[in-house]
């Protein structure tokens, strides 16, 4: 493993995710390394998207061009080939290593492909496709990286990234709202008689709301479902992944409790409340492994790629 590598890796999660990177500590030594590589390319291609630098600044979509070069070298990295920058050495060192093939990572791309082509959802459905595309296949990387091999933890990981992204979106409405982007499903606004323009507006906050309550609501079978396959997983990498799905779900909880004027303002978790998820998930870690999941799904939405792939006995 490239120390040197490893360790710029880890000033970027340091710097672009606190809560991710505080959860991710608590990895075995050679585990928590390939999980901050593979957070480099994936924070990376957000910010490519964004036009941001670590997830910070005024979002400004990028173009078409910058996407498919994004893709090229994603491409190349995962095939052993990445150019000399930091993010695609960092997925080629990851991959090269553990089984993170093209079809997850072109499906991780396809999300952001849809952000460069301003997308809207007009159904939940197509608000969860997104959801999994940016946030649930990550999960299944992850997963890879932790050792999970069958599909029913693997579903339970796309389930965790897809209630992370729900977190997300109800947190980030307003800030996406200003960069002409909403995925709030537009039938959700139509019933509302809200435009994308009007989420932004914090004399419309008050019908904004009730749309930013019914996702974090839509988070929370996700959530349940994802602590399902935490049981599944190696003790150490149970507790980082038990602490992280606390953090994200504290943060929907709190937005919850702040009501309307939590939009005028973004959520945070502060270091003694992330201190206090990460010791009450200690049981999660101490728990029976299970190595199989019996455990119904029921309701929630699995990607057609990976229905194929449970028929053929594969997984992507």
């Amino acid at each position: 493993m490239d120390s040197d590598l490893v360790r710029q890796a880890r000033s970027i999660i340091d710097r672009g995710s606190k809560s991710f990177g505080a959860a991710s500590r608590l990895f075995s030594p050679d585990m928590r390394a390939d999980v901050t590589l593979l957070y480099t390319w994936c924070r990376h291609c957000d910010d490519v998207t964004d036009g941001q630098e670590l997830g910070q600044g005024m979002i400004s979509t990028a173009s078409a061009e910058a996407l498919r070069e994004l893709r090229e070298k994603s491409l190349a990295a995962v095939s052993n080939q990445p150019s000399d920058a930091l993010p695609f050495r960092a997925l080629a060192e990851v991959s090269a290593r553990r089984p993170i093939n093209r079809t997850l990572v072109e499906a991780h791309i396809r999300g952001f492909e849809l952000d460069v082509q301003r997308w809207q959802p007009v159904t939940l459905r197509d608000t969860l496709q997104y959801c999994y595309h940016v946030a649930g296949v990550v999960g299944i990387m992850m997963a890879r990286i932790m050792g999970v091999q069958d599909t029913s933890t693997l579903h339970r990981a796309s389930d965790l990234g897809i209630a992370f992204q729900l977190t997300n979106i109800a947190r980030d409405v307003v800030e996406d709202a200003l960069a002409g982007r909403s995925y709030i499903p537009e039938e959700w606004r139509s019933e509302a008689g809200l435009s994308v323009d009007d989420l932004a507006r914090p004399s419309r906050h008050q019908d904004v709301f009730p749309l930013v309550r019914r996702l974090i609501e839509e988070a929370e079978p996700y959530y349940e479902s994802a602590s399902v396959g935490i049981r599944a997983l190696p003790r150490r990498a149970a507790w980082a992944v038990a602490t992280a799905r606390k953090v994200y779900r504290d943060i929907g909880l709190q937005i919850l409790r702040r009501g309307p004027v939590v939009l005028s303002d973004r959520v945070y978790t502060s270091k003694s409340r992330k201190i206090l998820r990460m010791a009450s998930s200690v049981p999660d870690a101490l728990a029976p492994r299970r190595s199989h999941i019996s455990i119904a799904r029921s309701g929630l939405w699995t990607p057609p790629e990976i229905v194929q792939a449970r028929t053929e006995g594969q997984y992507p």
